[in-house]
């Protein structure tokens, strides 16, 4: 038998590792399609978060236009855009500011679809089934563009008035929710504590927030651990769903009591080392000319829109 070899650049992942197994088929003429375990489904689902959360980290590492902010200045500047957004009351304008996050996005060296997943598939998504029932005329009365049903001789339906409501906050959320991920992805996370308490945010809010993401991927890796431990002491397939719903009380007792004792000592070494609340940093913040730049043509882009805004609105 030959041997065959792809030919592949120095550190890079065999091919053979990436290539996904062969499905069965679909008819089960080859086959029984099995059940997967819901803790092993769940297992992975807290996998993907953990894999996130690196890449995200890696973003913000990375060498673009936000990335060379000012934690303090981008926070602020983003308040003012989030304020800026939230006025503004014509569809085109919001349209615009939409398009900008994109163009910052993009500028910033993040990848523009997973910048647009990012976005819209979590909170626009589900604000427009939540505003869907506003663009019925039983709910906004005005022109009816798409009948529906009829009520004692009266036509029902999609009104424009409706759509043009619908319209306005699903792009004013997709808008501010862009702005609030731009901010994330492309502030490290200690920076972004840091930034928060310099402009004031209470010691104690910062230092819940920080411990919380810190350890809740360790508290991950310890789920993890002990699904592998069970499962290595486990001989064939597990079809009891009940044990495993058992695993799953214990396992979660076992991590309460787990993360008590860490929250302990992770205190008590912190204390040992001088701990007083604030979240520090290598390096110190300073205000460059970058920054000064970038707060004036934020506070001129702001106040050009909401010029514009009332422009048209009059």
């Amino acid at each position: 038998m030959s041997a065959v070899t792809e030919a592949r650049s120095p550190g890079t992942t065999p091919q053979w590792l990436l290539r996904g197994e062969l499905a069965l088929c679909p008819c089960g003429c080859i086959g029984k399609r099995r059940k997967g375990s819901f803790v092993a489904k769940t297992l992975t689902g807290l996998a993907g978060i953990v894999g996130q959360a690196i890449f995200s980290e890696d973003m913000a590492g990375r060498k673009g236009l936000l990335q060379r902010i000012d934690p303090r200045v981008k926070l602020v500047t983003t308040l003012v855009l989030l304020v800026a957004v939230a006025f503004l009351r014509q569809l085109p304008l919001l349209a615009v500011a939409y398009v900008g996050t994109v163009a910052l996005a993009a500028g910033s060296g993040l990848s523009v679809g997973f910048f647009l997943k990012r976005v819209w598939l979590f909170v626009p998504i589900f604000t427009g089934i939540v505003v869907a029932p506003a663009t019925l005329s039983i709910v906004t009365h005005g022109e009816v563009i798409l009948p529906l049903w009829h009520w004692h001789g009266h036509v029902e339906g999609v009104t424009a008035q409706g759509l043009h409501g619908a319209a306005l906050i699903i792009l004013r959320v997709a808008t501010s929710v862009s702005l609030v991920v731009l901010l994330t992805l492309t502030t490290p996370w200690v920076r972004l504590l840091a930034g928060l308490r310099a402009l004031g945010v209470p010691r104690m809010f910062v230092l819940t927030i920080g411990m919380a993401y810190r350890y809740l991927f360790l508290l991950l890796d310890s789920v993890e651990d002990m699904y592998t431990a069970r499962k290595a002491r486990t001989l064939g397939p597990e079809t009891d769903v009940r044990e495993g719903r058992r695993f799953v009380a214990a396992g979660a007792g076992a991590l309460f009591g787990r993360a008590h004792q860490l929250s302990v000592e992770v205190h008590q070494a912190m204390t040992a080392r001088g701990y007083v609340g604030n979240a520090r940093t290598l390096e110190r913040f300073q205000v460059a000319g970058v920054d000064l730049a970038w707060s004036v043509v934020v506070v001129a882009v702001a106040a050009a829109l909401l010029l514009v805004d009332h422009g048209m609105g009059a």
